[in-house]
């Protein structure tokens, strides 16, 4: 069992200066904490105009969108939002003005 975080530092933005790097070509990850070789928590920051292709979930996913707006086949989500993506639901997602959002997966995904 791992310690509690608080995250209240992230909120509004405290996540600005939390270390980002590459994830895809536009999105940049700050990992909060990763399990072994699958779950993992972390914050995307998308550019404008950025986007992740289309892929297939293989459990669980859970974003809360914490600044801008994050879109995906279903729609278009701002502040404050929360998705849930179960097992099986596939989806690209993109960011027209950009934005940070606070993401959590059981297993990794799987691009089709």
């Amino acid at each position: 069992m791992s310690e509690p975080k608080n995250i209240s530092g992230l909120l509004p933005q405290g996540w600005q200066d939390m270390p980002f790097t590459p994830f895809r070509e536009g999105v940049e990850i700050c990992h909060l904490w990763q399990g072994q070789g699958f779950a993992d928590v972390a914050l995307l920051r998308y550019a404008p105009g950025a986007s992740v292709p289309r892929h297939r979930h293989l459990g669980l996913e859970t974003i809360l969108v914490l600044t801008g707006t994050q879109s995906d086949d279903a729609g278009t989500y701002g502040t404050g939002a929360i998705i849930f993506n179960p097992a099986g639901s596939e989806h690209r997602v993109w960011s027209d003005p950009g934005c940070v959002v606070l993401i959590q997966w059981e297993r990794p995904v799987e691009f089709v």
